[in-house]
């Protein structure tokens, strides 16, 4: 969104179409009145989709009527039926097997409308730009069989999860179903050895026996949105985490059904197992809940609090104005070492006397389940920790930097002693090799000196998995397509070296997308700043004490769709990709250096091309559901609540279709409004500079956003000297309490809000 000020590339403005405003209700009615004028196509939502899985779109026009479908020109080349609502509404399917030239990153598609009749067709043209996703490989999730034998990485984009054998380098694509996100290998009672997969778009859980190669998975329902899974054997349950409505479900491997369903804080991911607890990460809050495996029963809730010992790195001085955690890109369990241990970038310190603003330090956490408390932050200065290992016989911890392109091998009987100890428990950091002719950004001779990272920052280790010896590591390079078969025998030495690398997969289609990512995830100045860091998988990261001026915590804002929103900023300072990308990553990098022309062209593609995720509260036509149960409990009429936001509500004055926010015309851009709503948290104000004002925010892919307003005010609150979570459905926070100057929902019914809510959650 573009209410807050954004830490990295907020949003983009390439390929942006100008197109007509939708009439005011008023003109739309004397539009379609009989005989006074034929059907027209006025606008699209979102400008933006991909072509990963079946996305909804929503239609707006004049006349309207049942039978008409939508047509997209070249090179899609398909007519979409249309579910028609009424005279000005209607909605539609890109179905999930569109293919496009593998070379191309998008598509820029024509659309019209077809006539019913067979007669004239309807005025109007409008322009979706299709994302070539399943054309872009993105290795995301690694697990190695028990037996140590083959290793199965996921790609969510291109539905696939790839089987390598770890000795012949032989790779064979299982039959995954629509965006495997997460995936774990186990064994049951009888000691067979099974994988699991859970999916972004597919409601299925498929089980893979690993004894049985080439056989069918066996199916169990699961929800859609998953993000995380583990599963434990013996109790015959998977655990699966989802996105969607935040919640974690217990999973039956015997009948499918679910034992338990807990809803979690937003966005959780991140999921492991000690003893009997189940330890669940929050890539929205920064916040680790520990749930009863029994029961989803809440334990406890942990994060950083202010007083955590931070060892190492930037912020190790600020440890008493800690407001917060950030989100954790890792989470194992160590029952021998009675510890979980977090790859994240530290303790989230908020407003201080010396304006340290932003934060970010990379490293590894120390967590106390017994105690539900964190007990250390190991901080490196430098890059961005996620994938981790843990090896219960050495006591040695594995870390992967997909900043900086390296693994890390860490002592964690040492991180768990002492403070002294977590400083000395650094044993080693081991670059990752790239493969032969791999693209680089720049010219090998600018890595590695004056500070900077080295040239291995393109290989991307993300995920890591330890053969059951302990001997071999496999870091899986999501940036070069690789798995790397590193020896750790003698690791605690500080002599770990990678043997070989195996191909997975081909990473080269798309060269100047994947090079623009390859820089969305590194950290070449290594300051521990890129534009992961402050927006996690191209969508948001939290919030943070920001730097520059108004001086304040601020959200962090979406990548998600963003490109049709400028300007960037809270005032506005950037106007489009290009000063965007100069301004934010020189500033990251400290000028270290300064980013060429081809790095500026590269991150504008990639960040460009970042969709909004399809709506998962709309039909299998694209359309509302009649009703929809809120996160909440409460029921919402979103067709009511559509009437509402264009009518009663007054909604649309600065939230019109198709994007829902005045950002989206170049003729009404750039305007900030003073609404009523909180302007910060209430969090040490006299350190923070309270600059009343906000650009309405796209509502396009509302239904994933925590927090909401520029200040988080809904979604947090000030407890003491820190940030506590006040709601998961920050929606009701921002209806309920608006005023006069922001819709009045005071003047509407519970049921109205409910309904207003409702469609909300759909756009």
């Amino acid at each position: 969104m573009t209410t807050a000020l954004v830490l990295c590339l907020a949003g983009v403005a390439v390929f942006v179409m100008r197109s007509r405003e939708l009439p005011a209700p008023a003109q739309v009615a004397q539009a379609v009145e009989p005989g006074r004028g034929s059907a027209r196509l006025v606008s699209i939502g979102p400008r933006l989709t991909s072509n990963q899985t079946s996305e909804p779109l929503s239609v707006y026009g004049e006349g309207l009527e049942p039978g008409m479908r939508l047509a997209l020109g070249e090179p899609v080349s398909r007519e979409l039926p249309l579910k028609v609502v009424d005279a000005r509404h209607a909605y539609a399917r890109l179905p999930a097997d569109v293919e496009l030239p593998p070379e191309l990153p998008v598509a820029s598609v024509k659309v019209r409308l077809s006539s019913a009749a067979g007669g004239p067709g309807p005025e109007g043209e409008a322009r979706l730009d299709v994302v070539n996703d399943r054309a872009f490989p993105d290795l995301f999730a690694l697990a190695l069989s028990p037996d140590g034998r083959t290793a199965f990485i996921a790609s969510p984009p291109t539905d696939t999860v790839f089987a390598l054998d770890v000795s012949s380098g032989q790779v064979t694509a299982l039959a995954a179903a629509d965006g495997p996100s997460a995936i774990t290998t186990y064994k049951d009672t009888e000691g067979r050895a099974w994988l699991a997969v859970v999916h972004r778009f597919s409601p299925e859980l498929r089980l893979y026996a690993l004894d049985a190669p080439g056989s069918a998975p066996r199916v169990l329902p699961a929800p859609v949105g998953a993000s995380g899974v583990v599963v434990d054997g013996r109790g015959e349950v998977a655990f699966i985490a989802e996105q969607v409505r935040d919640t974690v479900r217990a999973v039956s491997l015997a009948d499918g059904k679910e034992r338990w369903s807990a809803a979690v804080d937003p966005n959780p991911r991140e999921l492991t197992r000690w003893k009997d607890l189940l330890a669940v990460g929050s890539l929205q809050t920064g916040q680790v809940e520990l749930l009863r495996q029994a029961d989803g029963g809440l334990v406890s809730t942990v994060v950083p609090m202010p007083g955590v010992p931070i060892v190492g790195g930037g912020t190790e001085k600020f440890s008493k104005q800690v407001m917060g955690g950030k989100a954790p890109r890792g989470l194992v369990a160590s029952e021998k070492l009675g510890r979980l241990f977090i790859a994240s970038l530290g303790p989230n310190v908020g407003p201080n006397a010396e304006r340290m603003e932003v934060s970010p330090n990379g490293g590894v956490a120390v967590l106390d389940p017994k105690r539900g408390e964190v007990v250390r932050h190991r901080g490196f200065g430098a890059g961005v920790t996620e994938g981790l290992a843990v090896d219960e016989a050495s006591g040695l911890l594995y870390a992967a930097d997909i900043g900086l392109g390296q693994v890390r091998v860490l002592d964690g009987r040492k991180l768990v002693e002492s403070e002294d100890g977590a400083r000395k428990a650094l044993l080693q950091e081991l670059p990752i090799p790239l493969p032969e002719q791999t693209p680089r950004a720049r010219p090998d001779e600018d890595y590695g000196k004056e500070g900077r990272a080295g040239v291995e920052l393109h290989s991307g280790p993300r995920s890591l998995a330890l053969a059951p010896d302990g001997r071999t590591l496999y870091v899986l390079n999501r940036h070069t397509g690789t798995v790397a078969v590193v020896d750790v025998a003698e690791a605690r030495k500080g002599q770990a070296r990678v043997v070989k690398q195996l191909p997975v997969t081909e990473m080269r289609t798309q060269a100047k997308r994947r090079l623009g990512q390859v820089l969305y995830f590194a950290d070449m100045g290594r300051t521990a700043m890129s534009c992961d860091a402050c927006h996690l998988e191209g969508h948001t990261g939290g919030v943070f004490f920001e730097k520059t001026k108004p001086m304040r915590i601020y959200r962090s804002t979406t990548v998600r769709g963003s490109r049709d929103t400028p300007p960037y900023f809270t005032p506005a300072s950037t106007h489009s990709i290009a000063e965007t990308i100069k301004t934010v990553g020189n500033r990251n990098r400290f000028q270290n250096p300064a980013l060429t022309d081809v790095e500026v062209e590269a991150l504008s593609l990639f960040t460009s091309l970042v969709p909004t995720l399809p709506n998962p509260f709309r039909g299998e036509d694209g359309a509302p559901p009649e009703t929809l149960a809120l996160p909440d409990g409460h029921t919402g009429r979103p067709a009511e609540g559509r009437t509402l936001f264009e009518g009663k509500g007054g909604c649309t004055v600065c939230h019109p279709a198709p994007l829902y926010t005045l950002d989206q015309d170049p003729a009404t851009r750039g305007k900030y409004l003073e609404v009523g709503t909180p302007i910060a948290l209430p969090l040490r104000t006299d350190q923070q500079e309270l600059v009343p004002g906000a650009a309405p925010p796209a509502l396009v892919g509302t239904w994933d956003i925590w927090p909401l307003l520029t200040s988080a005010s809904a979604g947090y609150e000030v407890k003491g000297d820190r940030l506590v979570v006040g709601t998961r459905f920050p929606l009701r926070v921002v209806l309920e309490n608006s005023g006069p100057q922001h819709g009045n929902a005071q003047a509407l019914t519970p049921q109205e809000r409910d309904d207003l809510l409702a469609f909300l959650l759909t756009l």
